[in-house]
Parts: structure tokens; sequence; C-alpha cells
């Protein structure tokens, strides 16, 4: 009789953040390093291509994920409707429909696209000979496509933000590597600190490992990442100062750490411990953009408003 072979031995906190960081070195040198070719047609084929890579593997674990919690949806209407929303905003951004110009225009086409999803999930269900439970189904599936897709268009409403006339034509590459270092600092000191210190829990029904003082030393990592990141590159982004980008750094930290709450209930619920397993020591695609999505619209709307606010 052969021995039953033991279980892998569990990671160290430090070889997960290891790993975490890793991880996320290799995949965002790989991304930048195609946004700034200086040719036109690698970074912004690349950028359309890694977005809609994101969507559609968010999609598909976040629909996992609500299959897990019994909740019907329409998988594959959700993901088809997740391409055409960010391919119909990557050619309205990018001039090819005309409206590059206006940021009020490609908000104009993600509304009515909406408003054209919704109605054709209510069709689908019509047609649905077996689903049942179509409010659920209709709900659930509208929700995936807000949540990844919708919040993920963000970034390419940043990427290619029309700003005014002298302005650095690279400004909005510069604003997204701006928010996602900010974002990933937020992650990294509140996963560093509240490993090394954290005693007091957040929310432990919903994540046990997220303390009060790893919230703590997100803020000051993150402000203290933000404040660097404008010091030296400021010149190449329109509108920043040390005090916008303090108050960035705590708006940003904050809805980092929410954001990550938000997908720690849906797995929670679900039963797993990550999303997928792309990448290790971070888990799936959701894991690794959890703490983005919400920055996103945050990121915008402050570049927008506020920014380059006559």
């Amino acid at each position: 009789m052969s021995a039953t072979a033991s279980p892998p031995a569990a990671l160290s906190k430090a070889q997960v953040f290891l790993r975490r960081t890793v991880s996320t070195l290799i995949l965002w040198t790989v991304i930048l390093a195609a946004m700034f070719s200086g040719y036109r047609w690698v970074s912004d084929g690349v950028f359309a291509l890694l977005i809609a890579f994101l969507a559609v593997s968010g999609l598909i674990e976040f629909y996992g994920l609500a299959r897990k919690c019994g909740l019907a949806s329409f998988k594959y209407s959700g993901i088809i409707g997740g391409v055409l929303l960010m391919i119909g905003t990557f050619l309205n951004v990018t001039g090819h429909l005309g409206t590059s110009g206006s940021p009020a225009r490609v908000n104009d086409f993600e509304t009515s696209f909406l408003i054209l999803f919704v109605l054709g999930l209510c069709v689908r269900q019509f047609v649905s000979k077996a689903n049942t439970a179509g409010l659920a189904a209709i709900a659930t599936t509208l929700f995936g496509l807000m949540y990844v897709p919708w919040l993920l268009n963000f970034i390419q409403k940043i990427n290619f933000f029309p700003f005014v006339a002298g302005s650095p034509a690279d400004a909005g590459k510069y604003f997204v590597i701006y928010f996602i270092v900010v974002t990933k600092f937020s992650d990294m000191g509140a996963y560093a600190v509240g490993s090394l210190i954290g005693r007091h829990k957040m929310i432990p029904r919903i994540s046990p490992g997220k303390t009060w003082e790893g919230f703590g030393g997100a803020l000051l990592v993150s402000t203290g990442a933000s404040v660097a990141f404008a010091h030296f590159f400021g010149a190449r982004m329109v509108g920043m100062t040390v005090l916008h980008a303090t108050i960035l750094g705590v708006v940003l930290s904050v809805t980092a750490v929410i954001g990550d709450l938000i997908e720690s209930l849906f797995k929670r619920e679900a039963g797993v411990k990550d999303s997928g397993q792309l990448f290790p020591g971070i888990g799936g695609i959701l894991d690794l953009l959890d703490s983005l999505l919400f920055n996103a619209p945050i990121m915008y709307l402050y570049l927008r408003h506020v920014l380059t606010h006559p």
C-alpha cells in the first residue's frame, strides 16, 4: 500500500506577499512596456486587447461565483455584452466614431448601450424555456456587466482623455499609471502593516484578515506613493499638485479597501478563497482588479471635474 501524500505546506505571509509582488510587477511591466512603446498601433492595440481580456476573464469569474451562490445568470449574453461595451467605448474614445473630443458623448453611448442591454436580457428571458428565475438572472447578469466591464471602461476613458491643446500627449497614460500605483500601494500597505501589527478586525464576518491597523497602513502608504508620484511626474499630469495628490491618495486608498471588501463579500458567499488561480500569490482576475474597479471611475471623475475643470 502506497503512503498517502501529505498536503502541501501552507505558505507564510512573507511568501504570499513576495508572490503577489512578483506577479504584480511582471504583469504591469508588460503593460507599461506596451503603453510606452512609441508606436500608437502597438500601445492602443495591446491596451484594447488587455482591457477586453480583463473584462471577459473577470466576467467569467463573476458568473462562476454567482453560480456557486445559487444565482442564475445569462452568462454568455453577459460576456458578449461586455465585449461589445468595451469595443464600443474604445472606438469612441480613440476617435474612430468621431466622438473623441466629447466625454459626454462617450458616456451617452454607454448609457444607451446599458438600456439596450437590459431590454435584450428581458427578451432573452422571454424565449428561455428552462430558466424560471427571470428576475434573478436579469439582475445578476446586469450587475456582472456593470461590476466588471463598465467599471473597467473608465480606465479607457482615463487613458484616452481629451486634454486641452498643449497638454502632454501621454498625460492620460500617466494618470492610468498613477491611479494603479496608488491603489496597489494601498493594497501592499494594508497587507504589510496588517500582517505585522494587525490586531483589531474590521469586518471579520466578511474578511477575517482585514484589520484597522492594516487600513491605517493602506492610508499612509497610498498617500505617500501618491505624493511621491506627483513630485516626480507631476509635470506630465495636468493640474496635479501636492494638495490634489494628498486628497487622491486618501480617497483612492479608502475606496481600494472598500473594493477589496466587496469582492471578499462575493467570495465569502460563494465559499471560495480566491476568484481564480491565474496569478500565483494573487488568485484570479477579480482578485487582481477588486481594488481597481471602483477607483477607476473616481480617478476619471476627479480628472474630468476637478483637475481639468476650467
